[in-house]
């Protein structure tokens, strides 16, 4: 299906697909060139005795270019801290991996008023330990809109990517605040998809259940919104 989409040129959309580790070395081979691969994880330092982990040389080796840290999976679930994905994230680079690195509140937070911080708070951690913003993607998934059908309206996420960008901005540099993307990842689908893409800091999507459907495709065209703005 993806191999067989018409989609804008990549100089519009880039297109990344993430499958689990034991599938990046077939998918990379069966997929066309112009869609990239990333892996889910990798671990956060040299390779040595980490039964199970897969490192981010491993990943060099195989000619993977993107990896995916933080996703709120690994925060909630393995209780990973804001300091260790800001660690993996500044490892990754050093290897010449490119980060789609993730931020997002859970219920919770949001309930109490405290989204910007917790946000602020995250990306403060990889701001710490890197210098070089160029290969970063920041991806926004309020945890509680993930694979629940609810999905930060459009204003919502505006509203979060902006402050992003205005944290980027007072705390590492304009350049930086302007030039890097930030996704929005929460239940994207094809029919929510446009209304988002055109909101003024909403830079592209992390995709999850509806990245396995045809409307996948309607997704990455959702690209051509501010294109056509």
């Amino acid at each position: 299906m993806l191999n067989a989409a018409e989609v804008p040129h990549e100089d519009v959309v880039e297109v990344v697909v993430s499958p689990p580790f034991v599938f990046l070395p077939v998918v990379k081979s069966l997929l066309r060139p112009d869609f990239y691969v990333a892996a889910q994880n990798c671990w956060v330092k040299k390779g040595g005795a980490y039964t199970g982990e897969v490192s981010a040389e491993m990943l060099v080796n195989l000619n993977i270019p993107w990896v995916i840290l933080g996703h709120s999976e690994r925060r909630a679930l393995l209780a990973e801290s804001n300091e260790f994905v800001g660690s993996k994230v500044a490892y990754a680079l050093g290897q010449g991996l490119k980060v789609i690195a993730c931020v997002g509140e859970t219920l919770e937070q949001r309930e109490a008023g405290s989204t910007l911080d917790v946000v602020a708070a995250q990306t403060k951690a990889i701001a710490e330990q890197i210098s070089d913003w160029t290969n970063v993607v920041l991806a926004y998934e309020p945890v509680w809109a993930i694979g629940t059908g609810k999905v930060a309206t459009p204003d919502q996420a505006q509203e979060v990517h902006c402050e992003l960008r205005k944290w980027l901005q007072a705390n590492v540099s304009s350049e930086v605040a302007a030039a890097t993307r930030i996704m929005y990842g929460g239940s994207v689908n094809g029919g929510n998809c446009k209304e988002l893409a055109a909101k003024p800091d909403v830079d592209g999507f992390l995709v999850g259940g509806a990245s396995l459907k045809p409307e996948f495709i309607e997704i990455i065209k959702s690209a051509e919104v501010k294109k056509a703005a």
